[in-house]
């Protein structure tokens, strides 16, 4: 990420700054990888240390799927409707390991009652059907359909969004979402032949600075429990910060996409990157355009990782009988490839307009309980 800032700071880091009735703003630092990451300080009203009470924790985790088995899988998910009514209720895990979950997110209602912090992962949610706002600490953050919205692990948000339903993807990580490193020079700064760049990247663009005193609860997600703690004063009660360490949105549309003569392997199309896992974006582009080329992947063995691909938009030529929002897990182990009389008829083809968001994993994915209703039990055969 790059520097950014909002609001007033002092002119030095910890040092005197005083709120106009000559009592001290409360400077805190928010830091990734300990002292060794990116980081942002902050500069409240209140000390953020200043609680009223905790509450009892409720659990909040998805239990695996026991004896699913090795096989290519297809969650319809394409007609879901509602998961929840709440955003955090609606949050409903289908994949998982210790590096990565992967969840659908259909809430009914338009807002939060509560702030919500994720006290242990990163977090990237990507809008299917639906805009609103991103309101955080570090300001607001206008949202809409197919932005990825980056929220680093301790950032404090509530959504509210314009009209209800609305689709969310949201991929949790254990570790740090960054971009890829292939992707910047030594100083951090995204290279010329990167697929985006900063410009694409959208920080908080206005700080809200909520200074009444009332009732706030924020809900920590820690240790599969939400943990709710009770404040006498809001948590956006900031007068300015500064750093690297922000929420951002950067939209599907804005990834360009690397494109050849021959057919390109699925790392020109990735976005993000974490510990054990990457995220690709499958975006509108001209296809390879040697005189013989074919357009539909080849058939691939899976070694080293599992393969989740979320239909976004489109006609998927090389896949049949799946439809906008299905997933599907290509597990390592097993090859895969385009459907039968997908090869042929993707020959002469020029371009593709779909829109597809990959998930590729370094150590094998489960399914979770919640999945299991989704399961289309013909999808292994479908190559016959």
């Amino acid at each position: 990420m790059y520097y950014h800032r909002l609001g007033k700071i002092p002119t030095k880091r910890h040092t005197q700054f005083r709120q106009p009735d000559g009592s001290l703003y409360k400077e805190e630092l928010v830091s990734s990888k300990g002292f060794s990451g990116i980081y942002s300080n902050l500069y409240h009203i209140h000390a953020p240390t200043k609680i009223k009470g905790v509450g009892e924790p409720e659990p909040y985790h998805a239990p695996i799927a026991d004896g699913y088995g090795l096989r290519q899988t297809h969650l319809n998910t394409s007609k879901i409707g509602l998961t929840g009514k709440g955003y955090l209720d609606a949050r409903k895990v289908l994949l998982k390991n210790n590096d990565v979950s992967i969840a659908v997110c259909n809430p009914e209602e338009k807002g939060m009652d509560c702030y919500y912090k994720n006290a242990e992962g990163d977090e990237v949610i990507y809008i299917h059907d639906g805009s609103g706002y991103l309101y955080s600490q570090y300001g607001k953050l206008r949202i809409v359909k197919g932005d990825y919205v980056v929220i680093p692990r301790t950032v404090i948000y509530r959504l509210a969004w314009d009209q209800a339903p609305v689709r969310l993807l949201v991929v949790e990580s254990a570790t740090p979402i960054e971009t890829p490193k292939r992707y910047r020079n030594q100083l951090g700064q995204l290279l010329e032949h990167s697929p985006y760049c900063e410009r694409d990247i959208r920080p908080p663009e206005e700080l809200i600075t909520e200074r009444e005193v009332g009732k706030y609860t924020i809900k920590i997600k820690k240790g599969d429990m939400l943990h709710p703690y009770h404040y006498e004063h809001s948590p956006m009660d900031l007068v300015g910060w500064d750093g690297f360490l922000w929420p951002y949105a950067f939209s599907i549309h804005d990834f360009e996409p690397i494109t050849g003569r021959i057919h390109q392997p699925p790392p020109v199309h990735q976005t993000f990157e974490a510990h054990n896992f990457v995220i690709c974006s499958f975006v509108p582009r001209l296809f390879d355009y040697h005189p013989l080329a074919i357009p539909a992947p080849y058939n691939h063995s899976n070694i080293d990782s599992d393969e989740v691909l979320f239909y976004a938009e489109g006609d998927f030529m090389s896949r049949k009988g799946i439809d906008r929002g299905s997933f599907t897990l290509h597990p390592g182990g097993l090859p895969h490839g385009p459907h039968p009389g997908t090869v042929e008829k993707s020959i002469g083809a020029k371009e593709t307009h779909e829109l597809a968001v990959m998930v590729d994993t370094f150590k094998p994915l489960y399914l979770t309980q919640h999945a299991l209703a989704y399961v289309d039990e013909q999808y292994p055969m479908s190559w016959s």
